[in-house]
């Protein structure tokens, strides 16, 4: 009778464990050539001396950015801009 016990806790770990971030690139790309473009180009990002220095950094300037042009952006388009440049630009690890 254990079993049953076993497969309850182990659903119950498997429903409250954190997903695995999945980025749409495609949707990060939009969003950065509609919104971000309208500002500025690419050499904010490629310049030597950027701000941005962490993955972290970027969302967080992602986040600045979407605030500042009130463009109420859900966290995962955030998620998904900030992963677009992080992967064409920036280059940090996760």
């Amino acid at each position: 009778m254990k079993y049953p016990l076993f497969l309850s806790l182990m659903m119950a770990t498997a429903m409250t464990s954190t997903p695995a971030l999945a980025f749409d690139l495609d949707s990060g790309k939009d969003l950065v050539n509609t919104n971000c473009y309208q500002c500025h180009g690419d050499e904010i990002y490629t310049r030597k001396d950027r701000r941005v220095s962490s993955r972290q950094g970027l969302t967080t300037q992602v986040n600045r950015c979407e605030l500042a042009l009130g463009l109420k952006w859900f966290e995962e388009d955030v998620d998904d801009a900030a992963e677009y440049l992080n992967q064409n630009f920036y280059k940090f690890g996760k």
